[in-house]
């Protein structure tokens, strides 16, 4: 049962991730509804906050270590509070992929504790490949 609230923490912070930070990616950089919404007065700061918690929730349900717990909480303060400032704010909150940061803790913690055999298969194939691409060079 363990396992299997993380494995759906896993997938829960993936899908986060991609929403908040990464659905248009060129290169390194992303952007998600994080960004686009941190122009709007009061709807950045409103979706940052509840995305956050979101993730801490998956965070406390995949029974992350304090330390982790602790880096997520970090880095989605730090990107929800430069939601909260105009402009300049908002233009850090674009850049900024706080939630993108904050899921991946979380994964790597889910990894470390349950192993690969825990993550979904798609992200399992995607990571031996990534090694095989790596071990070509």
């Amino acid at each position: 049962m363990t396992q299997e609230r993380a494995h759906r923490a896993w997938r829960t912070a993936e899908r986060i991730k991609r929403l908040s930070d990464r659905l248009v990616g060129v290169g390194p950089i992303g952007l998600g509804l994080d960004g686009v919404l941190a122009w709007i007065p009061g709807a950045g700061t409103a979706y940052s906050a509840v995305a956050g918690l979101l993730l801490m929730v998956q965070g406390f349900a995949g029974q992350a270590s304090i330390a982790t717990l602790a880096r997520m909480a970090a880095y989605l303060v730090a990107d929800t509070a430069s939601s909260a400032v105009p402009v300049a704010g908002w233009a850090i909150d674009t850049l900024f992929p706080g939630h993108l940061m904050a899921a991946k803790a979380l994964q790597k913690d889910i990894e470390a504790r349950h192993g690969p055999s825990i993550l979904p298969e798609d992200a399992v194939k995607a990571a031996r490949k990534a090694a095989r691409k790596k071990g070509r060079r």
